[in-house]
């Protein structure tokens, strides 16, 4: 891209971002939460730096990312020109980069199994650092997709917790694709309520405003402030 389509693209950007904070305002309001209760975590995986400044730019300082070496290629300057930028891990993680996600991230959306649990406590114990975690819950029950199953969701929970002494703060999930998300954020609500989490990371472009309705505390939206996901 050039620095033309550059300097074109960064209101282009800003536009989209006020959109999706003015309709995530409006389901707040509908849904009768404040809308400082519900976190917008722009998606910015695979995005460049320049479309991520253009956030920053226009005040936007949580981001959704899903790999530790793009975060370590591409973040530093950004978050050295913007403090108080936080950055959340929301996709799968293997458990030899459990310390580097420590090290870079400040929110945990994609807890998922016992070994990573343990890899991410022993992370804390040596960096001091503790991001906050969600535990992940493969809410359809679907055969390849991460996440712990519905029925084994509070015990891994306390597992987390009083096993590995991990800041579990509350659950996140991505419904089956193509079907009717809202019985999967009730599952996830039910869940949460039952092993007394108050978070609930749920809901992206497509049905964001149906999370908030069903109880989302932090919401995942990329696409529609980012524009299609470059291809790699």
């Amino acid at each position: 891209m050039s620095a033309e389509q550059l300097s074109t693209a960064a209101p282009d950007l800003a536009a989209r971002l006020a959109a999706v904070t003015a309709r995530l305002n409006l389901a707040c309001t509908r849904a009768g939460v404040p809308p400082r209760d519900v976190r917008f975590v722009a998606v910015s995986k695979f995005h460049g730096a320049p479309a991520i400044a253009a956030a920053l730019d226009a005040g936007h300082r949580h981001f959704g990312e899903s790999r530790v070496q793009e975060v370590q290629s591409k973040w530093p300057p950004l978050r050295e020109r913007h403090p108080g930028t936080l950055l959340h891990l929301i996709g799968p993680l293997q458990t030899n980069k459990a310390a580097a996600a420590v090290r870079a991230f400040d929110v945990l959306h994609s807890v998922d199994r016992p070994r990573l649990a343990a890899a991410l406590a022993a992370a804390m114990d040596r960096t001091g650092r503790r991001p906050d975690c969600f535990v992940q819950v493969n809410v359809g029950d679907e055969p390849h997709k991460s996440g712990v199953p519905v029925a084994g969701t509070d015990t891994f929970v306390k597992e987390c917790v009083d096993t590995y002494g991990l800041p579990v703060v509350g659950l996140m999930c991505i419904p089956p694709y193509g079907g009717d998300p809202r019985p999967h954020f009730r599952t996830l609500r039910t869940l949460a309520a039952a092993s007394g989490l108050r978070q609930l990371s749920m809901g992206m472009s497509a049905d964001f405003e149906t999370a908030v309705a069903e109880g989302a505390t932090t919401v995942r939206v990329g696409e529609a402030v980012f524009g299609p996901r470059p291809r790699h």
